[in-house]
């Protein structure tokens, strides 16, 4: 017998029984990733996503561009005026408001 032959018996008997293991890991690993990674990031979009419905006039905020300001008037379509100095007002779109700004200081 020659060697390629030799190789070529060798291979199908270390191949066996590996498809139910391959498997358990497959799904071990989508279990890890879910609850490391994919979970926590939806618990925090949900926070975010509360924390904006809930955006009343007054309240310091920061954007997601860093400019702190205060929420001087808010509209039905989703624009956000903010005063971010004296007698300086912007408008943007509330999907833009990160966090308020004392949390934000506190962290």
């Amino acid at each position: 017998m020659n060697f390629s032959t030799l190789l070529l018996d060798a291979a199908p008997s270390a191949q066996q029984g590996g498809g139910m293991q391959f498997i358990i890991m497959m799904v071990a690993i989508f279990a890890i990733m879910y609850f490391f990674m994919i979970r926590p990031q939806n618990k925090k979009q949900k926070a975010i996503t509360r924390f904006r419905q809930s955006l009343e006039v007054g309240q310091e905020v920061i954007t997601a561009g860093g400019i702190f300001g205060k929420v001087k008037s808010i509209s039905d379509d989703n624009k956000v005026t903010l005063e971010i100095a004296a007698g300086v007002k912007i408008t943007i779109d509330k999907n833009s408001v990160f966090a308020s700004a004392p949390d934000a200081n506190q962290k």
